[in-house]
């Protein structure tokens, strides 16, 4: 089974599954897909992080993508990096190739060319257009416009695209692999773009295995990425409502206090996370029971925690996908891949149709500060993806889009599947909350909430101290959720998300 945000996606990836592909194939290609039809919110100018199960060694794999720092960015001086433009665009590697070719390498069983085949086939002759993406279009196009050839890539109002110069990128990597992209015309193609990174800043660019992350929450073991990737506040969270009485399923309590949660883990967060090839993070203690135990002091069941009592920052606007794959041996992909905001840095390079991403933007420029900008450094990444296990056996793979709001997402469905008995389907369907900002204006705390909560529960929340903004009864910023579960006599159910323009399909 496949699932992911556009079932031309999801298709791909069941149909390399028939073929005979593995897990990683089958995201493989439901990615690269993605990354032509879905622009607006992944393309291999991006980064991607893994999660990979391996039946036969029945051990989880953690595959890090996460693009690097180039080597002039001890050159920038701005007081603020931008959110779009040549800097944040090439302030760091795309780092997602170097993902997929490694993650090939060692899972793949089919040849990458065949993985990609779809991809190349929309890229060269064109893919229609839906509805959601000609909005996301429309929305973009003064940004687009600033750059001549990502505004000659995506006009507003075409019912089909198309993106021939990228499918011969992609020719490239189906060919050579990673020296496809990394080395050659390609990446001297990228690197006359003439902003921060260089040839040499590509070619060292690779992707690195590393260990999971893991945690319990009555009884479930569940796997996140580490850092670079805010994983940990998935697993502190979860944490810290262990113990609590949650109430009826999205009644007041229930919201109250995973969004006290929320505001305690990413208190956290923004005090330790970065790269730990350049910073000391203290994930043991951070998603131990006993640090859960001593922060959940600051939980008040009856009002709202005030933002400067528990501040974090970032932001809940960006943009991503995620694929799950399953497949017959057991073996399971669990991907999250990312340009960050729509159309990442609406920068594109027309010689070889890569949009590049604007991840460079999260990195701080507080010299004090661990995430501070460092040349060979991966920003603080919001991208994360999980996996869950019931009595050493995988139970499912489940993951989602939105910057800020991926570990309120994972949080929200796993006590939906593990506390109150959802179906995968019926838990990344369920009305949505998403506690932060989307933009400067508005508070940090602001709780947007979906209108398909009980107006009850709206209303409670509200008298409890919570900036509420009620949103209506479907936002698509609540992002895209989307997950595979796998009951005890092996029956695959997927989740996709109504939000998106999503599929679950079973080879």
């Amino acid at each position: 089974m496949v699932v992911c945000p556009h079932a031309l996606g999801s298709q791909a990836g069941a149909d390399v599954l028939r073929a005979g592909g593995s897990a990683v194939d089958a995201a493989l290609a439901a990615a690269s897909t993605l990354g032509v039809i879905y622009p607006h919110m992944c393309g291999i100018g991006g980064d991607a992080f893994w999660l990979i199960y391996d039946a036969k060694s029945r051990k989880v794999h953690y595959l890090d993508g996460g693009g690097r720092a180039a080597a002039s960015v001890s050159a920038f001086n701005q007081k603020e990096i931008p959110f779009r433009g040549i800097e944040p665009a090439t302030l760091t590697t795309p780092g997602a190739v170097a993902s997929f070719c490694e993650a090939h390498a060692r899972f793949g069983k089919l040849p990458l060319a065949k993985d990609l085949e779809a991809a190349i086939r929309y890229a060269r002759g064109g893919w229609p257009v839906s509805e959601r993406v000609q909005r996301w279009i429309r929305e973009t196009a003064g940004e687009l416009a600033r750059d001549p050839a990502s505004a000659a890539l995506f006009p507003a109002g075409k019912a089909e695209l198309s993106n021939p110069r990228l499918a011969q990128t992609l020719e490239s990597i189906a060919a050579q692999g990673r020296a496809g992209f990394y080395e050659g015309e390609v990446a001297a193609r990228l690197a006359r773009l003439k902003g921060y990174f260089s040839e040499s800043d590509l070619a060292a660019q690779d992707a690195r295995w590393g260990e999971p992350i893991k945690g319990t929450y009555r009884g479930v073991t569940i796997y996140e990425t580490p850092p670079p990737t805010q994983g940990f506040t998935v697993l502190e969270m979860l944490n810290l409502i262990e113990p609590l009485e949650l109430g009826p399923f999205q009644g007041p309590d229930h919201a109250h206090l995973l969004v006290q949660a929320k505001q305690i883990a990413y208190n956290d967060r923004d005090r330790w996370l970065a790269d730990p090839r350049f910073a000391e993070v203290p994930v043991e203690k951070l998603i131990s029971k006993a640090y859960a135990d001593e922060r959940r002091t600051l939980i008040d069941r009856a009002r709202a925690l005030p933002w400067d009592k528990v501040p974090s920052h970032g932001s809940l606007k960006g943009d991503t996908v995620y694929v799950a794959a399953l497949d017959g041996d057991g073996n399971a992909a669990s991907l999250i891949f990312s340009l960050y905001g729509i159309f990442g840095a609406c920068v594109t390079s027309a010689e070889t149709g890569v949009v590049l991403q604007n991840r460079a933007a999260y990195f701080s420029l507080d010299p004090k500060h661990p995430n501070r900008l460092e040349p060979g450094k991966t920003p603080l990444h919001t991208l994360i993806c999980s996996l869950f296990f019931e009595e050493g056996k995988l139970r499912g793979a489940l993951g989602c889009m939105g910057a800020d709001g991926q570990p309120q997402i994972h949080l929200q469905a796993y006590t939906a599947m593990i506390d109150f008995g959802r179906s995968v389907q019926e838990a990344v369907a369920a009305p949505r909350w998403l506690s932060g900002r989307f933009a400067l204006g508005e508070a940090r705390d602001t709780l947007h909430i979906e209108a398909r909560f009980p107006r009850g529960t709206i209303d409670e929340l509200e008298r409890r101290g919570h900036i509420v903004d009620r949103w209506g009864d479907w936002d698509e910023l609540a992002g895209h959720a989307h997950g595979i579960t796998v009951a005890a006599d092996g029956t695959l159910s997927g989740g996709y998300d109504p939000r998106s323009d999503g599929a679950a399909i079973h080879s």
